[in-house]
């Protein structure tokens, strides 16, 4: 069983959440283009996640005054780097005393590594080596991929997540205007779909206080230098920050 914070980012959190994401942003010549996580939604286990080269980071948002508090906890942001193979970062935040706003409260990317406390340069850490993508990685894939779908269709998503031994992972706004839930699993080459969970029937029963209406979503993955139609019988890796192609055919 796993726990995932389901609290709401407050009113009073969302100006520095939302200063952090530009600061770190600014970091990078372009910008950050990989965001894994840059929204205010529940769950939370970190508030900012993101991937530069071949390593991934996940940020939590910390007010030095300890003023304002931000939902999840240093045990989810810890989870959350570990399941991702990932680095958790705390982020310290100041508001200024003149015009409220809100500023890192150290010069540069102003992380720290959430264990020793010490300074990280995101861009220090990226090195050439391959990375398998792990089983976290591939569902939160899956999960975009399928949250791209709802909103390409006009719904309105409630909230997603990408941990693959939690379900469902997205809650959106259906054609009648009420909740409705999916659940997402990914298929590796050979595989071409996936299958249902076997444990369906309590996944409902858990959902059906906010709704009896779900849906599956089979998201399969293949690296891009395996097409799907490969006579291969051994899949290629799946190597993090590279191309892969992916069979989506919609909600069952």
């Amino acid at each position: 069983m796993y726990n995932i914070e389901a609290d709401e980012m407050t009113e009073a959190f969302f100006p520095c959440w939302k200063a952090a994401g530009i600061h770190l942003s600014q970091q990078v010549d372009g910008g950050i283009q990989s965001w894994l996580r840059a929204h205010p939604n529940p769950p939370f286990r970190e508030h900012l996640s993101f991937r530069l080269g071949n390593q991934l980071f996940f940020v939590r948002i910390e007010d030095v005054d300890g003023k304002v508090q931000g939902p999840g906890s240093i045990h989810g942001l810890a989870a959350a780097a570990k399941d991702a193979n990932g680095h958790a970062c705390i982020l310290p935040m100041k508001r200024k005393l003149f015009g409220g706003g809100w500023v890192a409260d150290m010069p540069g990317w102003g992380l720290l590594n959430s264990e020793s406390g010490k300074p990280i340069d995101p861009v220090a850490l990226i090195t050439d080596e391959k990375i398998v993508m792990t089983p976290w990685e591939v569902q939160d894939m899956a999960v975009n991929v399928v949250r791209d779908h709802l909103e390409e269709e006009g719904f309105e998503v409630m909230s997603w997540q990408g941990h693959p031994e939690v379900d469902p992972a997205i809650w959106f706004v259906g054609k009648t205007r009420r909740p409705e839930w999916v659940v997402v699993r990914t298929a590796r080459f050979p595989a071409s779909s996936a299958d249902r969970p076997t444990n369906w029937a309590a996944i409902a029963t858990g959902c059906a206080r906010l709704s009896t209406t779900g849906h599956f979503a089979s998201v399969a993955v293949v690296s891009v230098n395996q097409p799907f139609q490969s006579s291969e019988e051994v899949p290629a890796p799946l190597w993090r920050g590279h191309g892969m192609h992916v069979r989506f055919d919609g909600l069952e």
